[in-house]
């Protein structure tokens, strides 16, 4: 699979948008994730190395569930890089 055909779009919710930054309660540790609908037969090493690759990023670890709209994947970035910055070039803000 080609990393444009992995990664369908971006998942934007009030609670996804809380996920760029952390929650004050977890000393915004539990932040600097992104989540995106992505292609139903991807796995997540799929997942993982279609967003490095388009990003240009590293990712920490990746956690998929599906659900009736599709195949979630929540990405978790290395401390090193921002989820935020991410969300500033795809459009979220």
């Amino acid at each position: 699979m080609k990393a444009y055909d992995v990664l369908l779009h971006p998942y934007i919710t009030e609670k996804t948008l809380n996920m760029l930054q952390g929650t004050p309660a977890q000393d915004m540790k539990d932040g600097n994730r992104l989540e995106f609908l992505v292609d139903r037969r991807s796995t997540k090493t799929d997942v993982k190395k279609a967003f490095e690759e388009i990003f240009e990023v590293k990712v920490k670890h990746v956690n998929t569930f599906i659900r009736k709209d599709g195949k979630h994947a929540i990405i978790t970035l290395k401390p090193e890089f921002s989820a935020e910055e991410i969300g500033m070039r795809i459009g979220v803000f």
